[in-house]
């Protein structure tokens, strides 16, 4: 099959694939189980890292990732949604899968895929776990999609589960309190397994202990009592920080930019460190493994654009803590374009403390039913004197921007940050 007929081969699976996604979630673990048995059970092939939460948990897995590949394995790496191209989610080795083999799974089993009525996202789990299996990983990390409990990967037996920062995000699904949401993420956490607490927010840190107790996992460790991270340092080439674990103390840099990112290391070493054997060796290492984290859509350089996937309100507070930490040029202009269901109020708010300008935009890929009212928005940050200004077009919306700024922050969903590595031309996966 030629190139041409194999890109036509994928996008038309992609889009039988995506109609999938139509109608109510459909959250439960029973048609993900069926059919990963129908395939043979790929996801007992290697072991596994789990990773739920609703901050902090892309920037887990990539550390993860880092580190293990760092240490010579051959690492499976399972995440959601993607920026430019679909095959970003399913990698090994810091290759996305072919275009060919994503094409070929899914023609072969749709006929299951239908009898089953799997949703969009069990069947891409099922073929991530399959291709793993098929490329012979040595571990897989893996990224919960929504929640914990239900969310189709929770069908794995990991032999490390953690869970990262919490907010307030898919509370229609989740519940309306961050203990409630906690709650659904600490589903994950299974008897017999390491379970690691990363939320630093005492009430909702100890809901999480509660919760890994009473699923009688084994170990348990916890940010605050069994390792603290101190002393941590934003800078242009990453955050430093003093991790203390083990009555040791060291001295450590990420490549992520942020304050939280050294809390974000902490909990993908803590999970190394409590699967023990092989793995904590490789935690040992970690001050020579960890400049090989890259996390795509998150404080991205490119200059002069800066991409950053936050969607929502504290999302949007961080990218300006660390844009102003790190110095980027000024003038700024942001360029934001949000789902209509989340805080774009909070999300403008944010931006507006380091941004010169604010366009407003359209993200060509926004699902239709989630697009955000750009009068309502123009005539809220007119009431509240913000310098926002309305283009609809996005191509139109990225040259205006950089006509007249030294740094362009582009944010406010993944569709919004995907469209403008598409246009732009800059490779989510690049190193």
């Amino acid at each position: 099959m030629g190139p041409d007929a194999t890109e036509t081969a994928y996008h038309s699976a992609l889009s039988r694939l995506f109609a999938r996604t139509g109608g109510a979630w459909r959250l439960g673990l029973e048609r993900v189980a069926d059919l990963l048995e129908r395939l043979g059970n790929p996801h007992r092939a290697y072991p596994v890292f789990h990773v739920a939460g609703t901050n902090g948990k892309g920037s887990t897995v990539a550390t993860l990732d880092a580190l293990l590949r760092g240490a010579g394995l051959k690492v499976g790496r399972y995440t959601s949604p993607h920026l430019v191209d679909f095959a970003e989610r399913v990698v090994v080795n810091g290759e996305p899968m072919a275009h060919a083999e994503v094409a070929a799974w899914l023609t072969t089993w749709e006929p299951v895929l239908s009898e089953l009525g799997a949703t969009f996202f069990e069947a891409t789990t099922a073929m991530a776990l399959t291709h793993f299996a098929a490329c012979g990983v040595d571990v897989a990390v893996v990224e919960v999609g929504l929640g914990g409990r239900l969310d189709a990967t929770n069908v794995v037996d990991p032999i490390a589960a953690a869970v990262t920062q919490i907010g307030f995000d898919h509370m229609e699904f989740l519940g309306g309190t961050l203990e409630a949401i906690a709650g659904e993420k600490a589903g994950i956490y299974k008897r017999g397994t390491l379970a690691v607490v990363g939320d630093t927010s005492p009430p909702i840190r100890d809901g999480l202990l509660a919760h890994a107790e009473r699923a009688e996992a084994h170990p348990i460790l916890v940010t605050g009592r069994d390792w603290a991270v101190s002393e941590v340092e934003v800078g242009a080439s990453g955050t430093s920080f003093t991790l203390e674990a083990n009555g040791t103390a060291r001295r450590l840099t990420t490549p992520l930019v942020g304050h939280f990112q050294a809390h974000n290391a902490a909990v993908a070493l803590a999970m190394l460190r409590g699967a023990g054997g092989p793995w904590a060796a490789i935690e040992l290492r970690a001050e020579e493994l960890l400049p090989g984290v890259r996390l795509a859509g998150r404080f991205h350089r490119s200059p002069p654009w800066l991409f950053d996937v936050a969607h929502n309100a504290d999302g949007a507070a961080t990218v300006v803590d660390n844009l102003l930490a790190v110095g980027m040029p000024h003038p700024i202009t942001a360029v934001v374009c949000v789902l209509r269901d989340k805080d774009w109020r909070g999300i403008i708010a944010a931006v507006a403390k380091a941004a010169e300008r604010i366009v407003v935009t359209l993200a060509p890929t926004s699902p239709a039913n989630r697009v955000w009212d750009l009068h309502e928005v123009e005539a809220w940050a007119r009431e509240e004197g913000l310098p926002v200004v309305r283009i609809d077009d996005f191509a139109a919306a990225l040259a205006h921007a950089r006509a007249e700024a030294e740094t362009v922050l582009v944010t406010g969903s993944f569709h919004t940050v995907g469209d403008a590595m598409e246009r732009l031309q800059v490779h989510p996966l690049a190193r």
